[in-house]
């Protein structure tokens, strides 16, 4: 028989992700991931989407999938239905439960291929940035909420070359005509 301990069940692979995913033809499919802090002990919660590279981060106290999937939805409920489309995150534990947060948010999940971390880019440059604020080791018991949505906005009001030098907060709110921190505040 196939090992199926610590394996996720009935998973969509990211070759099931729509063309519009892939190809960023639109805005609302959003790369997931965890960024951990010391001692494994707290975690952050990064969701970047792929075309305005807009990033939306959650302070959690640890890393477990119950923990995630409350943060997630938490983070997502105040955002408009058509402007979320499909999360593609890793294999980490943490999505176990993707399930609940699919039906919760009316989204699909799709899962990188092991080891494919380029598959789920964006999200991994992003949380490449969140570390020059909150390094390797950083105990994220000593942070608040306050301080991740501050790094945040910074980030969210960086310059990048890939959007011809707007902002990801300009980007998202030129292809959703929403206020991105109606949308952060209403969450």
């Amino acid at each position: 028989t196939e090992e199926t301990r610590g394996k996720i069940v009935n998973r969509k692979p990211i070759e099931e992700r729509p063309t519009e995913a892939n190809e960023r033809l639109e805005i609302g499919h959003y790369e997931l991931d965890t960024v951990i802090g010391k001692d494994k002990k707290g975690a952050i919660l990064t969701c970047v989407d792929r075309v305005s590279r807009f990033l939306i981060a959650s302070l959690m106290p640890d890393r477990k999938a119950e923990t995630f999937t409350n943060a997630l939805i938490e983070d997502f409920k105040g955002m408009p239905l058509e402007k979320r489309k499909t999360f593609t995150c890793d294999n980490g534990k943490e999505f176990s439960r993707f399930k609940e947060y699919e039906e919760a948010l009316g989204m699909n999940n799709y899962f990188a291929n092991p080891y494919h971390s380029w598959e789920r880019g964006a999200n991994e440059n992003t949380n490449g940035l969140i570390r020059q604020y909150f390094p390797k080791g950083t105990d994220f018991g000593n942070i608040t909420q306050e301080q991740v949505m501050r790094v945040q906005n910074i980030l969210n009001s960086r310059p990048r070359k890939r959007l011809g030098y707007m902002t990801p907060k300009e980007k998202f709110k030129q292809l959703t005509n929403l206020d991105y921190n109606a949308v952060a505040l209403s969450a």
